[in-house]
């Protein structure tokens, strides 16, 4: 079994900035992409930034430029770097990550359990 756990999140002004991680941790054979989703009240989820374990990322137009997302292979752990915060980013923020427990076995997809990231002006 792959557990994810993420922290971080928290209450902050506009402009501020907040870094949320995410640790896998389970019978791990690799993790490829990892990346976090996040879902505002009546919203559908939609993905903020994505990251391969050789470091390609891929980052929603809506938070380039302000979020970085990295991450720390040898600790399967994932972070998001969110710098000059807007109210439109409030939202529950999920980590996810693609998941192999054995060489060429299938990958299988792993949430985090979510975490509050509200941004008041």
């Amino acid at each position: 079994q792959v557990q994810l756990v993420e922290s971080g999140g928290g209450l902050v002004q506009a402009g501020e900035s907040l870094r949320l991680s995410c640790a896998a941790s389970g019978s791990i054979f690799s993790i490829d992409p990892m990346a976090w989703y996040r879902q505002a009240p009546r919203k559908q989820r939609e993905l903020v930034a994505d990251i391969t374990s050789g470091g390609s990322t891929n980052y929603a137009d809506s938070v380039k430029g302000r979020f970085t997302i990295s991450r720390d292979n040898a600790k399967n752990t994932v972070y998001l770097q969110m710098n000059s915060l807007k109210p439109e980013d409030t939202a529950v923020y999920y980590c996810a990550a693609d998941v192999r427990i054995v060489l060429r076995g299938p990958r299988m997809r792993y949430w985090g359990q979510g975490t509050q990231v509200t941004v008041s002006s």
